[in-house]
């Protein structure tokens, strides 16, 4: 059968048909995308008013890609206080924020009781406060670091005040890519396993994909299927987010870089793809502000949110340090022909501009 009849009668695809959408123009693909985006959500373009917190930069593990933890190019060694944290949550809740994004690097000198004591002090002083915390990643270093298993570390975090879990640490799913990307962290199978015990105690999490860099179209076809199979079983992604890899500062000696028509095509197709996905981001940090606006038009029906600051994607040449105003995001969707909708964390309205 022909596939894009097939995309249209919302069948499931395979590995094979994923491949194939690649060869499709841009026009099409983003046409068979923007359906599927316009029967969910219509016009709507969804946002939050969060801050990232990034507490330390010391790290235990070496991603050939990271451009922002200290232990190879970078000598500014930093861990924050926990009254240092909560400086920035209070000056963050003062204007605004509702969602504290919160991911580290893996600092061995820590210990489990800063990185919980930081999530329980949060929600003590702002109960309404919205943690998102800990990639899969970080309970996976936590857990080889000092001896607990994954259902005591997310045991921790649900006591000390977590809500939800970033995507972060999946990368590329494909074990070769990881063994040249990211040696020696969280293994594919892990990060799936952790999400899967993650969701099962009625928790969300958001899935993420690192793309652009050394993998083929097929590995992200394939990264796409095996999250599609583990929602199938829980339910819990509540956004995939594809990131564009940032370039500067890393040791991934990257050639080519994808054009704009290609990360377009991977948000159309990944729109397609993930059928049991709600909600796909296109994270404005990574894709530059103004790719995101036209992902839009190819499936993303989230831009994430004001963000800010941000260390991690800004220390490899991302335009992001200092995040977005409110006023101008909001023009900004406005002005792309999207209605503007603010959310919480886990994608409750509450408010249209």
């Amino acid at each position: 059968m022909d596939l894009i009849q097939k995309v249209r009668n919302k069948e499931r695809l395979t590995q094979e048909d994923g491949e194939a959408l690649y060869d499709l123009d841009l026009y099409t693909l983003g046409e068979l995308a923007d359906e599927i985006r316009q029967e969910k959500y219509g016009k709507k373009s969804y946002f939050n008013i969060n801050r990232h917190i990034n507490p330390t930069n010391v790290c235990a593990d070496i991603c050939k890609f990271c451009a922002y933890s200290a232990s190879r190019k970078n000598p500014n060694q930093y861990t924050m206080s926990h009254d240092e944290i909560l400086k920035i949550v209070d000056n963050s809740v003062k204007n605004g924020a509702k969602e504290m994004h919160i991911v580290s690097a893996h600092n061995p000198n820590d210990g489990v009781e800063w990185y919980m004591g930081a999530f329980r002090k949060i929600k003590e002083k702002y109960p309404e406060v919205h943690v998102k915390a800990m990639t899969a990643a970080e309970i996976d270093f936590l857990t080889r670091e000092y001896g607990h298993s994954y259902d005591e570390i997310i045991d921790m975090m649900i006591e000390n005040g977590v809500d939800s879990m970033p995507g972060g640490g999946a990368e590329i799913f494909d074990e070769g890519v990881r063994e040249y990307l990211c040696k020696g962290k969280v293994t594919s199978e892990q990060w799936l396993d952790i999400h899967e015990k993650w969701h099962n105690k009625g928790k969300e999490s958001n899935a993420t994909m690192l793309f652009g860099h050394v993998e083929t179209r097929a590995h992200r076809i394939d990264h796409m299927i095996r999250l599609r199979d583990l929602q199938d079983k829980t339910g819990g992604f509540n956004a995939f987010i594809p990131l564009v890899y940032q370039r500067d500062n890393n040791f991934l000696k990257v050639k080519e870089f994808p054009s704009g028509q290609e990360i377009l095509k991977t948000y159309a197709i990944s729109r397609i793809i993930l059928d049991n996905i709600p909600h796909i981001k296109a994270y404005w940090v990574t894709a530059s502000i103004n790719l995101a606006l036209i992902a839009q038009e190819f499936g993303a029906d989230d831009l994430d949110g004001t963000i800010e600051k941000e260390s991690i994607q800004s220390a490899a040449g991302a335009a992001s340090s200092h995040g977005m105003n409110l006023n101008d995001f909001v023009a900004m969707i406005k002005n792309s022909g999207f209605q503007p909708v603010e959310r919480d964390s886990l994608y409750h309205e509450l408010a249209t501009y």
